[in-house]
């Protein structure tokens, strides 16, 4: 679990915990009550759910930067092979030209 996962269920679990005692704690009737325990439960789950979609989000375009460096990096290693293997066979050829005269 990584530590931005572990705030964000840090915050959500402190954000239900707050809700359920103040409702607690209010001097309300029983269906009242149950009214805004379920109101609170519905507004923690769409944050909660908000949050884990954003999360999903940065993670989605992480990956994809990381995807596209990857590729980058990929194509200059492949141009510097190719270089090299260039510059190799010129050697080589150099050698037998020396060799051959």
């Amino acid at each position: 679990m990584t530590k931005n996962s572990k705030i964000i269920i840090g915050i959500a679990a402190a954000a239900a915990a707050g809700a359920a005692i103040g409702v607690l704690f209010a001097p309300e009737k029983g269906s009242k009550l149950r009214e805004r325990v379920r109101e609170a439960a519905n507004d923690f789950a769409t944050d909660l759910l908000d949050a884990i979609q954003r999360g999903g989000r940065q993670y989605t375009d992480s990956a994809d930067n990381i995807e596209d460096a990857a590729k980058r990096l990929k194509s200059k290693a492949v141009g510097k092979v190719a270089e090299l293997k260039d510059r190799f066979q010129d050697g080589v050829e150099d050698v037998k030209d020396v060799v051959n005269a």
